[in-house]
């Protein structure tokens, strides 16, 4: 899928993935803003802002990083209907090779990059290249037991990440793991909420 594909999905008045900060995003980081109360963050693959801009919602900047320009219109807009467009920033690019305006940040987040491990590896490489060291990074995926024991996201395992997939990138770079696990969650279907399986990263920048 390349970039005329999400532009077509987001191309909507709706917010496909809601604005709702994703409860992960916000469990995990609640605890890291409250120990800063101003920062710098990078969303990549950010889609239409929901986790980036309740970062500026919070006082810190945030930057969205992808590369479907109708998401990140979406994003700006969101940021100014909740009065917090000075502090968030949009920026059109690959996850896999970007330059971000706010580097180094203090928290890289990668929420729902479902992409082969290869690429997954190479997007978080350069994500971790723009964390200052002593800063944070966060993952959140679909979990590949979701294929038996789970429902939503991709139903390819090859995007699927694992927890020991994501120790072996990890293990290439300059991180300490303080998280990986999979969590319980829930997906609605047509059928009513289902049980899904998220698989959570959180690691500290050497």
């Amino acid at each position: 899928m390349d970039s005329s594909y999400w532009d077509a999905k987001f191309d909507t008045d709706d917010y496909i993935y809601t604005t709702v900060v994703n409860r992960f995003v916000k469990e995990y980081c609640e605890p890291l803003i409250a120990a800063q109360s101003k920062g710098k963050m990078i969303d990549l693959a950010g889609g239409e802002g929901r986790n980036a801009v309740w970062f500026s919602e919070q006082g810190w900047q945030s930057e969205n990083i992808d590369w479907s320009r109708t998401a990140l219109t979406k994003s700006l807009k969101l940021a100014e209907d909740r009065g917090v467009s000075q502090l968030h920033f949009a920026h059109v690019a690959d996850a896999t090779g970007f330059e971000s305006v706010l580097t180094p940040v203090d928290i890289g987040v990668v929420a729902y990059l479902q992409v082969p491990q290869a690429d997954l590896a190479d997007a978080l490489d350069t994500l971790v290249d723009n964390i200052r060291v002593g800063g944070h990074l966060l993952g959140v995926w679909h979990a590949r037991e979701n294929l038996g024991g789970g429902y939503g996201g991709p139903q390819n395992p090859d995007v699927l990440p694992t927890i020991e997939s994501l120790k072996e990138i990890c293990a290439d770079l300059p991180l300490e793991i303080e998280v990986v696990t999979n969590r319980e969650g829930q997906v609605q279907t047509k059928d009513g909420l289902k049980p899904s399986i998220t698989v959570i990263l959180l690691a500290k920048r050497l």
